[in-house]
């Protein structure tokens, strides 16, 4: 495996040390040299952090971090990934994606990323690897 894609879910174990997948994640992303992510992931994580109660100032640090990480490229979702999206979610209508979950299969299809570093079924629905399951 080259590189991951680090989705929301990924992120929040990599966080979250009480989550399942914690030294699961920390695996993966210590053990990867490529992982990239995107603007509307790190919006997601926000929001799913506040949703479980964590500290916000922590949470809000770590995603400083993630921006700063020397071995994290974070893409910034401009119009034109966002439409690509769009396209995309109006293409798979039988399908329950959010919008962050098809800037995530755009970014990971334009950059040859199969693995993610996710709890979230929909990235194999999409034809990836979901990294983070119970075996």
């Amino acid at each position: 495996m080259n590189a991951i894609f680090l989705d929301t879910s990924g992120l929040f174990c990599l966080h979250h040390r009480d989550e399942i997948y914690h030294f699961q994640a920390k695996d993966y992303f210590n053990n990867v040299k490529q992982k990239v992510t995107h603007s509307y992931v790190l919006s997601e994580f926000v929001a799913l952090a506040q949703a479980r109660r964590l500290p916000r100032l922590s949470a809000l640090s770590y995603i400083s971090d993630i921006v700063t990480h020397p071995d994290l490229q974070t893409i910034w979702v401009d119009r034109t990934l966002h439409d690509k999206a769009m396209t995309l979610l109006k293409t798979r209508l039988d399908k329950t994606y959010s919008l962050c979950d098809a800037v995530s299969f755009v970014v990971m299809q334009q950059l040859l990323i199969t693995d993610a570093l996710t709890t979230d079924h929909h990235f194999t629905q999409a034809g990836f690897q979901q990294l983070l399951t119970l075996n």
